[in-house]
């Protein structure tokens, strides 16, 4: 009975002593973007020691002139945590090198999704470095812009990721990575780029090798794609595009009765490169789980995507999976070895599609009368 009023008389004295003190100091580090100036906005780093290039020179008839000098605007996801950027005009990567100790030379550029409107960073892009850097992986996150700054996913969007796998290959050397082992990994609207990027990157290298480019002769090729609850593919909608002969491989993860159309669209891309006989192809669908945003059921842990281990949800673990995977294909060699993934590609440049009619053959019609 005595124990209550010696408690109370302790936070009396700790509140007492608080308020001699000073409030506490503002949060530092914080990231804010840049000013604008009569210069191309310089985008600033979202994670400390992140080198930022901008995607184009300044001049390139792929930005907005009128846009370009427009400063993005962050939003946050409480007090301190960046959450998504718009108002992209000067899109650009952002490197962090994995751990050098474990360097495998590998390099996934990171395409955060948000319908098009927003990019969300802050749970499908910044999470992901100090999580892979760990496992000797390098990364970079997209800047790409937005449907909601008034610019075409499939044409803007799919040419700033494009243009990123060649900028990164450029930086190879400087960056230590294997210019063999770089691809991108796209969450929801970002996987729409990365399964656009792994369709059409022959015909952007073809648009793109002209006198004067530095990039020219550097592939827009991705070693390998993640679509990750992603948005339509190529191949949403009844749409049969070309499949590359050298298309990378890729692992895809989605919830499924929880985000059906995500996984309708995951098998979409799964099922046409499936039937073409590419090899090294792995898709998983959870059985629970929601999309980044939706709502979910009394009880159920909230869908704050990325990393997130969903309250305990398989869905989860589809991180553990990606590196199983990875491992797998080769990509956590040292820098310099051929992957298991680039072999397997050589060896199908002449694959057959395969037939999806396992029935019995017709009977001729002279038998169908008797």
């Amino acid at each position: 009975m005595k124990l209550l009023p010696l408690v109370l008389a302790g936070l009396l004295a700790c509140s007492a002593r608080a308020d001699l003190l000073p409030p506490p100091p503002a949060p530092l580090g914080v990231p804010a973007p840049g000013p604008k100036t009569d210069a191309p906005y310089a985008p600033q780093p979202i994670l400390p020691g992140g080198v930022v290039i901008p995607l184009y020179p300044a001049d390139s008839s792929y930005l907005n002139r009128d846009k370009i000098r427009e400063p993005e605007v962050y939003q946050f996801w409480g007090p301190v945590t960046l959450g998504a950027v718009v108002s992209i005009h000067n899109p650009s990567i952002e490197f962090h090198a994995g751990n050098s100790q474990l360097n495998t030379g590998a390099c996934i550029i990171l395409a955060a999704g948000g319908g098009h409107n927003s990019l969300n960073v802050g749970s499908e892009a910044a999470p992901f470095v100090s999580f892979f850097a760990h496992h000797g992986i390098s990364t970079v996150i997209l800047r790409n812009r937005l449907r909601s700054d008034g610019y075409e996913p499939h044409v803007d969007g799919v040419n700033d990721a494009l243009q990123a796998l060649k900028l990164v290959r450029a930086y190879a050397k400087e960056w230590n990575l294997d210019p063999a082992k770089i691809g991108i990994m796209g969450f929801s609207a970002g996987g729409e780029l990365a399964s656009y990027a792994s369709i059409f990157f022959e015909e952007f290298d073809r648009k793109n090798d002209i006198p004067g480019n530095p990039l020219a002769k550097i592939t827009s090729r991705p070693d390998f794609a993640a679509l990750i609850y992603t948005g339509p593919s190529p191949f949403a909608r009844g749409q049969t595009p070309a499949i590359p002969r050298n298309v990378p491989p890729a692992f895809i993860a989605s919830p499924s009765w929880g985000s059906w159309i995500h996984a309708v669209w995951s098998q979409e891309y799964y099922n046409a490169l499936h039937r073409d006989g590419v090899p090294n192809l792995e898709m998983h669908l959870y059985a629970r789980g929601k999309h980044p945003g939706d709502k979910t059921e009394p009880g159920e842990p909230p869908a704050t995507g990325g990393l997130a281990n969903m309250g305990g949800l398989a869905f989860g673990t589809w991180s553990e999976r990606f590196l199983e995977w990875f491992r797998d294909l080769g990509f956590l060699e040292k820098p310099g070895v051929e992957t298991y993934a680039a072999k397997q590609v050589a060896a199908h440049l002449n694959r057959q599609p395969r037939s999806t009619n396992f029935g019995p053959p017709p009977r001729p019609a002279t038998d169908a009368k008797k």
